[in-house]
């Protein structure tokens, strides 16, 4: 991504027993790309209930997520790799960033949380936010970080504990812009959308409004053009290699 120009890293946080921030797209050992310890794969029966927020950091680097690649992306290059802290992966891009002269890029930091997974796989939420933006703090990427939730009681914790930083509200239901703006009670910095769910009037309202529209996670270049159209400030992509980033597109 780094080498292709990308303006943003998107990234999903859970927290481990130990209250490190791991990256990571489930709270959990995902059966589809995890390897236990001894090199088997983790089963669909066990995925669940090996939860990160169970887990010491120490425990979960034992546990490989990245040789048996992943089914959904096939052209994704297989390597053993355990799930990173947020600050193993800011260090090792500032140090690409500073090797190759390029500007370091933004973060959009996603709180994973869900009423479910409360006590069980993430911590009462209001402790979530607060270890996120401490380490946000910590690692000086403070102008640079995006907190970023389908989850309006992080978006609110966040709000309340740092009216400075930059948020943006998901969506994944189909309901009126006004309905979801209004399930939190301010404006977050980017309304962010599964890119079916943008219109072009939704975006219009959006900027009238001084917020930004960044639609996820669209993949393929015809999708991305006929945003762009629509006037869209930036999308969430799998494929960055498919956008024409180097042009500003």
């Amino acid at each position: 991504g780094l080498e292709l120009g990308i303006h943003t890293l998107e990234l999903d946080l859970a927290v481990s027993a130990d209250n490190q921030l791991v990256i990571s797209h489930e709270p959990w050992m995902d059966s589809g790309i995890c390897s236990r310890p001894d090199g088997s794969p983790v089963t669909m029966k066990e995925s669940e209930k090996l939860l990160i927020h169970s887990m010491t950091y120490d425990s979960i680097q034992k546990y490989d997520c990245g040789i048996r690649g992943n089914a959904r992306f096939p052209q994704q290059q297989k390597m053993a790799v355990a799930k990173p802290t947020l600050g193993s992966m800011v260090a090792a891009v500032k140090k690409y960033c500073a090797d190759h002269h390029r500007e370091l890029p933004f973060f959009n930091i996603e709180i994973k949380s869900k009423p479910d997974w409360d006590l069980k796989a993430t911590p009462p939420v209001p402790e979530f936010v607060a270890l996120a933006l401490k380490e946000i703090n910590r690692l000086g990427i403070h102008s640079k970080a995006c907190i970023q939730s389908f989850d309006p009681r992080a978006l609110e914790a966040v709000h309340q504990m740092d009216k400075k930083i930059m948020t943006a509200l998901l969506i994944e239901n189909p309901g009126t812009l006004e309905k979801n703006l209004a399930t939190i009670s301010f404006t977050p910095t980017i309304y962010s959308p599964y890119y079916k769910l943008i219109s072009e009037k939704d975006v219009q309202a959006c900027h009238a409004k001084n917020i930004l529209v960044v639609p996820w996670t669209v993949n393929e270049r015809a999708e991305m053009d006929a945003l762009i159209k629509m006037g869209v400030d930036g999308m969430i992509t799998d494929y960055p290699d498919r956008a024409n980033i180097m042009s500003g597109r």
